[in-house]
């Protein structure tokens, strides 16, 4: 996207906090895939500020809203965003990392609130969530199915199998979101990702994946006869200068050294 909008006051103040929170996570376990989570911090808040429609005090309502985060490795921002909507106290994420811990490096739906689905081996989670939304359109249930994959989770067949079936039976209770944050160019070039999904029978929005009024308006599935693509143009490690689109800080938590200079650098 040509230019990346700033949150409003409060709510940049919120999620910088957020950032914080999560080196200082990653850098207590030595672990965690921090870009991965910056790159789709924006887009989770939105969801469950503004979309989702999920009560964590009932997590398990049958007419809830689902969403499956297909990329499982970001799940620090989920986990997060998670606490600071009160599925679980934020201190818990303490945790992060250790051995026998509910909070590991991908997301397990049977040790948590809020986590939908198993997810962290790429091309998993989206197909799941192709199933979950044509099976609660079956048994005439109002939840809606979120799903976010990422642009080099698309070079999984998977992905395009589950498209392909999704579009053919109009499960019209089904979004997914694409963080593209152009990782994968390096490996492979997914050129028009949106033109693709689109040639599915999809319904594809393009959005600035750190706007969050066109997030707003881009997680709408009220009106559609077909699933809904949005295309989330996102900078990988946003809000923090020194990991964004730098390949080197994919994988690999801060030292105690580069912790404080991070912190600061915080948008």
């Amino acid at each position: 996207m040509d230019s990346v909008a700033i949150a409003q006051p409060d709510t940049k103040s919120a999620l910088r906090a957020l950032r914080r929170r999560i080196i200082e996570i990653s850098a207590a376990a030595s672990e965690g895939h921090i870009p991965s989570a910056f790159s789709i911090l924006d887009i989770l808040w939105v969801l469950y500020d503004q979309v989702l429609r999920i009560d964590p005090r009932d997590p398990r309502n049958e007419d809830r809203d689902r969403f499956i985060l297909s990329k499982g490795h970001g799940c620090l921002g989920l986990y997060a965003v998670l606490a600071s909507k009160g599925f679980f106290p934020f201190a818990d994420l303490a945790d992060f990392g250790k051995f026998g811990s509910a909070f590991g490096g991908h997301p397990s739906c049977a040790k948590l609130p809020g986590i939908e689905a198993s997810t962290g081996s790429l091309g998993h989670g989206f197909p799941m969530a192709v199933g979950c939304a044509l099976g609660l359109r079956i048994r005439g249930r109002r939840g809606r199915v979120f799903s976010l994959i990422g642009d080099g989770e698309a070079n999984e067949g998977s992905v395009w199998e589950a498209a392909m079936l999704a579009a053919h039976h109009r499960v019209s209770n089904l979004l997914c979101i694409v963080d593209y944050n152009h990782s994968t160019d390096r490996a492979l070039a997914l050129g028009d990702i949106g033109a693709k999904f689109a040639a599915f029978g999809w319904t594809v929005r393009n959005v600035d994946g750190h706007d969050h009024a066109a997030l707003g308006k881009g997680l709408a599935l009220e009106g559609n006869d077909a699933p809904v693509c949005l295309v989330a143009h996102t900078v990988k490690g946003f809000g923090c200068p020194a990991m964004e689109n730098s390949p080197a800080w994919h994988h690999r938590s801060p030292t105690p050294a580069e912790l404080p200079e991070l912190l600061r650098s915080l948008a």
